[in-house]
């Protein structure tokens, strides 16, 4: 990114203030943060005995917010904003159903989430609007001194990624991506066997984003058109994070390795074009449309210490499901598409059965039972009864916010976050020049070379004395 763009946008964030936010607020380390060029990692605040939220976007992932949230003890839903207000009544109407107290509520204007993120009262801002509202709206609730949480991707481009970065480093405050998938029960197995070092040295990783979305590109609504337009101009990968996040917490990205290069392909696009075709009406503006997105997308990443990581994104063909989730060591591997299976190196005859081995599907049961994450052990049923995408949303909001009750580091940063975001602009540059190779930019400023585990990868967490009797008696939680 040129020196100048960058200067501009810090310019920018600066000039928007952020009066006495660092009060209460210090790093793990007592000073800027741990690792020079970093001081957001290892950041912590205070401890919050109530953390009070405003949920921004109250749409599909909105709504499952303002239902879940209520339920997690310690967390009061204080505002909610939508440009619609039936969306902003229906999420008042919810957290009303489940707490008996009525939400402030804005509406009616794209500017309206400034006065939801002005209010004192509240201190964590929640932002599920659609993609390219999300840095927007998360620079101007760190300026005005909240904690942001957003969901993904949470930058489109690079520049979005610096401006998060340097502006959450500059006002103190946490900014998390909302990635769920680091949450859900195979990834955190798998981030538990690479902590132990039962798959030995990583080599590779698998990640994607499969998922069958034709029927949603051409929706007739308006509030819902922004992914036909964004797909109808941009190439490359613009939803990594699913994949990749899980796997870039396995390799310890940013804590002792971190992303280098990558080059990007896309394939033709017939999946959009033949959907609507066979699926609109004669005269119908869809049957017109030509997209940049192709069918496939693969992007291969190669790490600092020489890993490799491999992503896909295909969302116009009719296949299963599938994020991939494979990891790869010199001693194992686990992967959980299609079918779940992990091997481990002499906990069966694999030498004698050569490479053709078939997993052993009663090994992987004994492997999952025996090294399931501490926080699965714990809360995994808890969070399939509370929903969210069978749990995963559900244990990600419980995680954040007892970090922030007891002024612990959040299992994921804002580093995290831009180098996982980075692919987008980075695949759909490489796509458009014939797979050209490209630097990501180091976010950390060198820091990623100090070694440091994520909070989730130590994740000690005493849920004796939690209250979880609300969970699961909302009606309408998401589930998968």
């Amino acid at each position: 990114m040129e020196s100048n763009r960058r200067e501009f946008l810090k310019g920018m964030a600066m000039a928007a203030g952020a009066v006495g936010v660092t009060t209460g607020c210090a790093s793990a380390a007592g000073g800027a943060g741990e690792g020079g060029g970093a001081p957001m990692r290892n950041f912590r605040c205070a401890p919050m005995k109530r953390i009070r939220v405003g949920v921004v976007g109250c749409g599909a992932r909105g709504t499952g917010a303002v239902r879940r949230l209520p339920s997690i003890p310690g967390i009061e839903v204080v505002a909610v904003c939508d440009i619609r207000p039936e969306c902003a009544e229906r999420a008042v109407k919810a957290v009303e159903e489940k707490t008996g107290r009525k939400p402030l509520s804005f509406t009616g204007s794209d500017e309206e989430f400034k006065r939801l993120c002005d209010l004192p009262q509240v201190d964590v801002v929640y932002n599920t609007t659609s993609w390219n509202a999300h840095a927007r709206v998360s620079l101007y609730a760190l300026n005005a001194g909240k904690h942001t949480f957003i969901e993904v991707p949470s930058a489109l481009y690079l520049d979005d990624c610096w401006a998060l970065v340097e502006t959450a480093e500059r006002v103190k405050r946490h900014c998390m991506q909302l990635e769920n998938c680091c949450y859900g029960e195979q990834e955190m197995l798998a981030l538990n066997l690479c902590k132990l070092g039962m798959l030995g040295e990583l080599l590779h990783g698998e990640g994607a984003y499969i998922h069958d979305r034709r029927w949603q590109i051409f929706n007739d609504s308006q509030w819902e058109r922004w992914r036909n337009h964004w797909n109808e101009l941009h190439a490359g990968n613009q939803y990594p994070t699913h994949g990749l996040g899980p796997i870039a917490l396995d390799m310890g990205i940013n804590r002792g390795d971190r992303f280098d290069y990558l080059v990007s392909v896309d394939g033709v696009q017939k999946g959009y074009e033949t959907f609507a075709a066979a699926t609109l009406p004669a005269g119908n503006p869809g049957r017109a449309q030509r997209f940049a997105m192709a069918d496939m997308n693969v992007t291969t990443i190669r790490t600092a210490l020489g890993r490799t990581i491999m992503l896909q994104h295909d969302v116009t063909s009719p296949r299963p499901y599938s994020r991939l989730n494979l990891i790869a060591g010199t001693k194992g591997v686990l992967r959980s598409y299609p079918r779940f299976e992990i091997f481990l190196e002499g906990k069966d005859e694999w030498p004698k059965k050569g490479g053709h081995h078939l997993f052993d599907e009663k090994a992987t049961q004994e492997i999952k039972e025996k090294y399931m994450h501490p926080l699965q052990k714990a809360l995994g049923e808890i969070a399939k009864k509370a929903g969210g995408h069978g749990g995963m949303d559900f244990m990600m909001d419980l995680r954040w916010s007892y970090c922030l009750q007891k002024g612990l580091p959040l299992d994921m940063d804002v580093y995290d976050l831009a180098s996982w975001c980075a692919v987008c602009e980075l695949s759909e540059r490489s796509a458009r020049n014939r797979s050209a190779t490209l630097d990501f930019p180091d976010f950390t400023r060198g820091a990623w070379k100090k070694k440091c585990n994520s909070n989730l990868m130590d994740a000690e967490m005493d849920v004796s004395q939690i209250d979880f009797s609300t969970v699961g008696k909302l009606k309408g939680q998401m589930s998968v």
